[in-house]
């Protein structure tokens, strides 16, 4: 029994490994051009061992990008969790956000505009990220440390910009690379909403 649970979590362990080397080599070079033997290379894996990860290329892009923001969120959860003072939280949390994202070379944004399936992960993850930003305004509000805004408006103003920045919109029109973007988003809401 103790044998088939370490074979269980080094399984699990593997698995979390080869998914975590997938994230990194999509976020550098992006996907679309990669096929799936290019791939178990890229890994050192079997292709096999990629079908055990899921059933078509398409379900691994999809799966890699499912994967890389739960990962991320830890990451950004952690950062908010150890921040203090409405106005830091938000710009902990939209400035960690963007960093998490910075990591994203230009190809993997744009695959991942162009493959629908990992473009509703990603759309799906803004929405959870302006929940999250209406709720820490909702948050500063009730403190008296906001004044009275519409939390519902900035968090989808938030969202909106978060696309915006995702499609490259804003580093076309402003020149701000994305973590940049994200840094000046921050400021921007908690200086118009402070009291």
């Amino acid at each position: 029994m103790q044998q088939q649970r370490s074979a269980l979590n080094f399984g699990t362990v593997r698995r979390a490994e080869l998914f975590d080397e997938l994230v990194d080599l999509f976020l550098a070079e992006g996907f679309a051009h990669l096929t799936l033997d290019e791939i178990a290379t890229r890994l050192r894996c079997s292709k096999s061992t990629l079908y055990t990860l899921a059933g078509s290329k398409e379900q691994l892009v999809r799966a890699a990008t499912v994967h890389f923001f739960r990962r991320e969120t830890n990451t950004v959860d952690a950062k908010l969790s150890a921040t203090t003072g409405s106005r830091n939280r938000i710009t902990a949390y939209v400035s960690a956000v963007g960093e998490a994202l910075s990591i994203a070379s230009e190809q993997f944004m744009a695959d991942l505009n162009a493959f629908a399936p990992a473009r509703e992960v990603y759309e799906q993850n803004i929405g959870i990220a302006a929940k999250k930003v209406q709720d820490l305004i909702t948050e500063g509000v009730i403190k008296g440390d906001f004044r009275q805004v519409h939390a519902a408006f900035a968090g989808d103003l938030a969202a909106t910009m978060m696309m915006r920045i995702q499609q490259g919109s804003v580093r076309g029109h402003a020149g701000l690379d994305d973590a940049g973007a994200y840094r000046e988003l921050a400021t921007i809401l908690t200086a118009g909403i402070g009291v």
